[in-house]
This record gives C-alpha cells, structure tokens and sequence, in this order.
C-alpha cells in the first residue's frame, strides 16, 4: 500500500489545479510549452542511445563470460557486481574527476601536446556516464539467457556449411534474443529516472523529466505540476512495457521464449534481414582479419575486449582512492603528497558522523523488513499454486519497474500528511519498499530448489507450521536470507532519491550529504567519503555473493 497508493494520488493529483479544482491546466501547460516537450525528448533520446549501447558493449561481454569455466566466470562477475553495487553518486564523481577540464583524460592530453577538450557539460559526458551505469545491469540481464544456449547449436551449423561468424549471427543471437531485449527494456526504463548523471555531468541542454520535478518540488512547491511532470514520465514508462510486451512477450524477461502478443510480420522479416547483413558484413570483415592477423592475435581478441570494457568499468572508480588520499586542498590527480587529512575532517565532522549513523541505522532496519516481508511473500508463492501467482510476481517486482523519483514524489505528499517527512521511519518504510524486488527475488531463486519433502517429513513428525519454518525452511536458506539482507541494506545505504524528498532536510544521509556538498563546498572530503561508501559495498558484495552460492 505504501507503494500503490502514493503512486495512485500522484495520478490523482496532477488532474487538479492549484485552487483544487478538477482541470487539465496541468496538461494543458505542458503541451503548449515547448520547453517541457523538449526536455522530453532529450530524456527520451538519451535513454534510447544508452540502452542500445549498454546492449551493444554488454552483449559481446557476456557472449565472453559464458564461455568460461565456472570460477573464471565467477571472478570476472565480480568485477562487473562492483560498480553495479557501488553508489552513483561515486561513480558520477569519478566521472566529473576523470573528464575534467583539468581532470585525467585532458592530463594525458597535456603530456602528449594536445590541446585540452571541454568534455564535462554535454550529451557526450552523460552518455558516458548512464552507459557505466548501466552496462553491468545490461549484462547481468542478457549472461543468464546467452549461457543457457546450447553451443552444439554453432557446431551444428558449421556443420552444414556455415560460416562461424554467419552461424554465430543467424543462430546464436536470435536464441540470445530474449537477454537482449530484456536488458534494452530495463536499461532504458531505469535511464528514464536518472537525474544525478544529467545534474552534474550535463549541461541545460541534458536538462531530464527527473530534474524538472526536483526543481518544481525544492524550489517552486509547486506539486500539482511536479505530479504531472511524474506522470508524463511514468506513462513514457508504461508506453515502453507495453511496446515490448506486444513485441517479445513478458515471459521474455524472466529468460523464457519470447512470446509474442502480436505476429508483427513486417518486424520480424526485418529483424531477419538485419542479422543476414550483419552476417554477411561480419563475415567478410572475419575472413580479411583472417589473412591479415596470425590464428594467435584473433584469439586474444575477445578476451582483450572483455578486459577492456572491465577497465571502463573500473577505473572511474579507481581515481577516487588516490584523491582521498591527497593532502591538496584540490581535488587533484595525481596528488602532490599523501595524508589522511581528509579522513580525519570525515570522522571529525559531526555533520558527515550524523549522517553515516543515520544510514546505518535507516540501512539495518530497511534490511531486516525488508527481508522479513521479502521472504514471507516468496514463502508464499514458492508454496502456492494459485492462479494468480504471476501477478503477485509482477507486484513484487513493481518498485523496480516505476522509475524511483515518480515513488519519491507520490511518497513525500502522502508523508506531508501523515507527519513523516524529516523523519527515520519516513525513510526507513520507503527503503523497504524499494529494496523488497531484491530480496524477494533472492530468496525466491532458493526456495525454487527448497527440498519440500523436508517440510512434510517434519510436519508428520508432529511439528506444527511455525516449527516448522523456524528448524528447517529458515536454517536450510539462511545462506539466501543474509545475501538478501545484504543486499537490502546495499540499496537502502545508497538511496538518494527518497532522501531529497522525504528527509525534509532534517533526517540527512550519507548520499544526501554528499549531494549537498558536490552543489556547496566540492572537496576531497567527498573523496573520502565516496571511498567509504565504496569499501563498505564491496564488502558487503563479497559477503553476500559468498552466502548466495553455499545457499545454492
């Protein structure tokens, strides 16, 4: 309820004016001003390239993942987990820091003689910076699908006198198809809510939906229009859901067939008539770098593109941990000495103190209701064969799918009400909300495999439900529970979303602290901070996927 309802007054909400009267002035106003339509078309348009790219650098990386052996794999997963899991805030930092006018990229520039390039403030930045956002959600989405498909499929069409490449084209990627889709559709619906990436790498040009309805809410208070701003941006979401559902088929997401809603016939011949041209194109490029390049460096190929996108990954990342380091008052790279200078103003600061106490503490209760709530629920469909257990699936899923600034407005006007803003119960009941996907979804992969008969023998020995769940479902997937509770508390410690409308600028996180001090006083101290928050996820990752496989 705390998810729907909010989500529904928003509706409800953007049909009135501002004396309470029933109007369309809202609409009305968006429709005849053109700014509004640009802004959304420029989310729009950098959503869609984002999507597509994620898809087209992420795919060849999985293809290269699923080929490995199960601890290589492993290891290399792990190094796509981390700037997943690791806060956007950070990452968009290390970007900032990275693309720079005096930053690393324009660094290398001046040591070769180059002239240095204006590279922050534009569309180039923030698709670099969606793109490394996204690229490891892309890939997580399309490994499952690639792995599962039967690799004898190739040698049997090289059998029959195909090509490698051409077998490649035309029988392993519309098998991946289903990963492909799945991965563009959520890329590109997660995109649509970004505002932090566009805020401090764009410039008014990149201006997204998301940063309108901030500025309507902080600095107009104008709700009325805010909801109607969200709800333009939820019905682009929706639009994107159906679009695909008619195309490939819900079934798709979950790894299954597409099953398409519509025969699409047209589509479907030019989907056809794409992958014989990229075969035909790649086939040909495959046997010029077969005369020109020895058997050894075409080999190496794949694997050095596979390092390659794990350096782009990764080394944003990486330039924050020297600069927090830096005994500069600059945020300088590299830095001319090293202290902990700025580790101490950290933990010396009762304002940055305040704030990590209080997302550890919002983090740890957001993690166990979370859980509780989450296992219950995937208790309840594991055991269930109800008609309308798909439903419950999708609902649980929900606050994965509307974009999270559409739950943060709905969620702060029903809070204004309810006397909940500026408060930790405000925050912690709207980061159970978004962290319950995630430990629904853990813990419902491991009850799938759950040994019932295992139940039923402790139930005719006498044991009544309780008992049951407490001495044999609960200790035979604590590995899951405390993956899920990890990962929980991940989502819930690095929330900034919620934070900007709910904490009312009293009840301050460590993300909104950070938020506030990129716009007020930029220097390594958010460095420091970034590199906390960083260590803190990777080993909180580590932890989880180490719990995750012993409860496989």
């Amino acid at each position: 309820m705390f998810f729907l309802w909010p989500v529904a007054e928003l509706l409800a909400l953007s049909l009135f004016d501002s004396r309470g009267s029933l109007s369309a002035a809202n609409y009305e106003r968006i429709v005849n001003t053109p700014l509004y339509v640009r802004v959304l078309t420029v989310t729009l348009r950098i959503s869609a390239i984002t999507a597509c790219v994620s898809v087209l650098l992420g795919f060849p990386l999985a293809y290269w993942m699923s080929r490995m052996n199960p601890q290589a794999r492993t290891y290399v997963l792990l190094f796509v987990l981390i700037p997943f899991w690791t806060s956007y805030l950070v990452k968009t930092f290390a970007w900032m820091l990275v693309l720079g006018r005096t930053g690393v990229i324009n660094q290398i520039f001046g040591v070769v003689g180059a002239q240095p390039l204006s590279m922050l403030q534009g569309e180039g930045a923030v698709i670099v910076g969606m793109v490394h956002g996204m690229l490891p959600l892309a890939v997580l989405t399309m490994l499952p699908v690639i792995s599962s498909v039967d690799n004898r499929l190739l040698q049997a069409a090289q059998t029959l006198g195909a090509h490698p490449v051409r077998g490649f084209w035309l029988t392993y990627v519309p098998l991946s198809l289903p990963g492909l889709t799945s991965a563009g559709l959520l890329t590109f619906v997660t995109s649509l809510g970004f505002f932090i990436v566009p805020a401090l790498l764009g410039g008014p040009q990149q201006t997204f939906l998301a940063q309108m309805i901030i500025s309507q809410i902080q600095q107009l208070l104008n709700f009325g229009f805010a909801s109607t701003l969200s709800v333009l941006l939820l019905v682009a979401t929706f639009i994107a859901w159906f679009i695909y559902d008619r195309l490939f088929g819900m079934s798709s997401l979950s790894g299954g067939q597409a099953v398409p809603k519509t025969r699409g016939g047209l589509i479907r011949s030019s989907g056809r008539l794409i992958l014989r041209v990229c075969a035909d194109i790649c086939e040909l490029v495959s046997k010029a770098a077969a005369t020109l390049l020895p058997a050894r460096v075409r080999k190496q190929t794949m694997p050095a593109y596979g390092i390659l996108v794990l350096f782009f990954l990764a080394a944003p990342t990486l330039v924050v941990i020297p600069i927090a380091f830096t005994n500069s008052s600059f945020l300088d790279f590299p830095p001319t000495g090293y202290s902990l200078r700025w580790f101490e103003v950290y933990f010396q600061s009762p304002l940055w103190m305040t704030a990590t106490l209080n997302s550890f503490v919002i983090g740890f209760a957001s993690a166990l209701l979370a859980t509780a709530i989450g296992g219950l629920a995937a208790l309840g469909v594991a055991k269930s064969d109800m008609r309308w257990k798909g439903a419950v699936f999708a609902l649980m899923l929900s606050p994965m799918i509307v974009p999270r600034i559409v739950f943060g407005v709905g969620l702060m006007y029903l809070f204004a009400r309810m006397g909940l803003i500026g408060t930790r119960m405000g925050l912690i009941v709207g980061h159970v909300v978004l962290a319950l996907p995630f430990t629904f979804v853990t813990i419902a992969a491991v009850l799938k495999n759950h040994d019932w008969r295992l139940d039923q023998a402790a139930s005719t020995l006498g044991a009544n439900r309780l008992r049951v769940l407490t001495r044999i479902t609960i200790p035979l997937t604590k590995g899951a529970l405390i993956a899920a509770f990890l990962f929980a508390f991940i989502t819930s410690f690095d929330e900034l979303t919620l934070a900007i409308f709910v904490s009312g600028g009293v009840m301050t996180t460590l993300p909104k602290q950070m938020w506030d001090d990129m716009f007020l006083q930029l220097n390594p101290t958010i460095a420091a901070a970034s590199v906390i928050v960083f260590v803190l996820a990777l080993t909180l990752l580590l932890l989880a996927e180490k719990l995750s496989k012993q409860a496989r």
